[in-house]
């Protein structure tokens, strides 16, 4: 295990984790979607963030915006073929996402991805930040994106789903 991923609340002891994961829950999310909507699939999403990643949270509440950028460090450093920058300041996390690990997986073994498979990173890191008294707004998607976390008190725009770009088919 490297020494980033101690940022991570969990024990994992591969140095990264296994891309076909990534056929788990894309077929999780098409699952739901079908048999619950879109408002069916959010719900989950953002009880999967409240809920599985609480733990997450708690360390956010602990480490603040320094902890955030640890955290995310941390998973992409164990996610395979990610290519992200984090980046931090006193008021802001920011994730550039250049290559999505789970977009590239699904794609190059040529999985149907639902078109909103994006929107998870916000519902799901929303439910993590909010409780931790952050905020998180994402732009871009379908395989390249923008993550951002802001302290809860920012003055920032609400998270208009449209600026989270629909999976394009293979």
């Amino acid at each position: 295990m490297t020494e980033d991923m101690n940022a991570l609340p969990y024990t994992d002891t591969k140095p990264v984790g296994a891309a076909d994961f990534y056929f788990a829950i894309n077929a999780t999310f098409h699952f739901i979607l079908k048999k619950m909507g879109a408002d069916g699939l959010r719900r989950y999403w953002t009880d999967l963030g409240t809920r599985y990643f609480a733990t997450v949270t708690k360390q956010w509440q602990q480490g603040g915006l320094a902890g955030v950028a640890d955290y995310w460090r941390a998973f992409f450093a164990a996610e395979p073929g990610a290519q992200v920058k984090v980046s931090h300041t006193d008021e802001v996390v920011t994730l550039e996402v250049k290559v999505c690990p789970a977009i590239k997986h699904l794609r190059e073994n040529g999985r149907e991805i639902i078109p909103c498979f994006c929107q998870h990173c916000y519902f799901i890191n929303e439910a993590i930040a909010a409780p931790a008294g952050f905020t998180a707004r994402v732009t871009g998607g379908n395989g390249a994106c923008r993550q951002t976390f802001y302290k809860r008190d920012a003055q920032v725009p609400e998270q208009d789903i449209k600026h989270i770009k629909e999976v394009a088919s293979c």
